[in-house]
């Protein structure tokens, strides 16, 4: 049975650990984040993380009931570095495409923490204040519930989607990745015109494209078919150019 957590206001009132560390939920997420950066998924555990933060590792329990609840406030903590500083405009497709190239960009940047927390529901409260703002947006821009529902669930998950299987490519050895990336020179583009016609045509194309996450891409499609189901007066607005650090190499 798992042990109960320990209630806030208990947790301010324990003792430094052994190297004087006062610990909070936020420290042990980010320790947790960072080891996750250094060492990947099979780097996570009590164990390691007690040694990182000088504690012994059952004291992480009085915090959380497990690691299972440890990777859900990982995430959550995530999508909550995301919606820091987010304002909205007033125009619902501008304001979608921020919180979701957002999101994305995070995910991205923590691309161990993404894979391991970006198919997971928290219930937390980051994830639950992003899904009120999501759902107000297309309720506010004049969608029916039911459309609303249908946006949101498409936004939500294309968003996570390609956040996770970027991450996936950057959490990769570089070998792995430049070997990924080689393909499209090495193979597509030396195709034959007799056996593979389209490939061969589009190959030029494709070793440029290929080369960055087609998520921006996807996402004006997406915003294009809810303006569309909306009443078709909005017309596509130009992409938004993505960060460096939003715009991850990757092969497919």
């Amino acid at each position: 049975m798992p042990k109960p957590v320990v209630p806030e206001e208990r947790r301010r009132r324990r003792r430094p650990t052994r190297g004087g560390i006062v610990l909070s939920e936020e420290l042990i997420v980010s320790t947790a984040l960072r080891l996750l950066r250094e060492h990947g998924s099979t780097g996570l555990t009590a164990r390691r993380l007690g040694l990182a933060l000088d504690c012994d590792p059952s004291t992480l329990y009085r915090y959380f009931r497990g690691m299972d609840d440890l990777t859900l406030a990982i995430g959550d903590a995530l999508i909550g570095q995301a919606l820091d500083g987010w304002e909205r405009t007033g125009d619902w497709r501008t304001d979608l495409r921020t919180i979701g190239l957002r999101i994305y960009a995070v995910y991205v940047d923590h691309p161990q923490a993404a894979v391991l927390t970006a198919g997971r529901v928290t219930g937390r409260a980051h994830e639950l204040a992003a899904d009120e703002a999501v759902l107000d947006v297309l309720a506010g821009a004049g969608f029916s519930l039911p459309e609303t529902v249908r946006v949101y669930h498409a936004f939500i998950d294309q968003t996570l989607a390609f956040a996770a299987l970027d991450a996936a490519t950057l959490a990769l050895p570089s070998a792995s990745q430049r070997a990924d990336e080689e393909q499209w020179q090495s193979t597509y583009a030396r195709l034959p015109r007799a056996t593979h016609p389209r490939i061969a045509e589009a190959a030029p194309l494709l070793a440029r494209r290929m080369m960055h996450s087609a998520y921006p891409t996807a996402l004006e499609m997406l915003l294009d078919s809810a303006a569309a189901r909306l009443g078709g007066a909005a017309t596509s607005s130009p992409a938004v150019p993505v960060t460096s650090a939003a715009r991850p190499r990757r092969s497919r």
